[in-house]
Parts: structure tokens; C-alpha cells; sequence
């Protein structure tokens, strides 16, 4: 259980990173943060698992590109569902999700 607030809120610290690093990224407060971050997983282990498998034919020609997008469209989504936290245009909705997984790379190993 401590562990699991313990990711939130690294994922809360990341997405406050994402909206200082990446334009077009915008969060409005930090409680917006851990809302963002509970959406996020959300749409991450409910939405993401359907459309990576209907993108399957076009993730195989993109040898594996098109999760980029598959990313981007979750982050999206997760923006629409949480006031105080939007992502408009292109770079931010692609570039926001590798940022994410970039800083939750390095955050992860300081958990366990």
C-alpha cells in the first residue's frame, strides 16, 4: 500500500517535471498532479491494452513506432478526463509520455 503512494506520487513529481520541460503541457496545481497520475494509470492498464492491440498490424510496419502514438493518444485522453491538467499539440502529446518514461526510469529504483 505505502509503495503504491509512493509511485503515485512519483508520478505526480514526474508529470510537474513534464509540464516544466515540455511546451504544451500544462498542470495546473499538484493535487492536479495526483489526480493526472491516477488517470493516467487508468487509462494506462484499461484503455492503452485495446487500442495496442487493434494498432498491432501498424505497430508491426512501424517496427514498434507506432506505440509512440498509442502513448500520446493515453496521455491525451488522460488530460481530457482531469481539470487542471492539459496537453495541446502535437509535441507535447508524443513528447510527454517519453518524458514521463524517462523520469519514471530514474524515479523507480529510489522506491524499492
Amino acid at each position: 500500500m505505502i509503495r503504491s503512494a509512493l509511485i503515485l506520487l512519483a508520478t505526480a513529481l514526474s508529470l510537474l517535471i513534464i509540464d516544466l520541460v515540455v511546451p504544451g503541457v500544462n498542470i495546473a496545481t499538484f493535487p492536479a498532479a495526483l489526480i493526472a497520475a491516477i488517470a493516467l494509470g487508468l487509462v494506462n492498464s484499461g484503455v492503452k491494452p485495446v487500442l495496442s492491440l487493434l494498432s498491432l498490424p501498424l505497430n508491426f510496419l512501424t517496427l514498434g513506432g507506432f506505440s509512440l502514438v498509442v502513448n500520446g493518444l493515453c496521455f491525451w485522453l488522460a488530460s481530457l478526463l482531469v481539470p487542471g491538467f492539459t496537453a495541446s499539440g502535437l509535441v507535447a502529446i508524443i513528447l510527454g509520455p517519453v518524458v514521463l518514461s524517462f523520469v519514471n526510469t530514474f524515479s523507480k529504483p529510489l522506491l524499492c
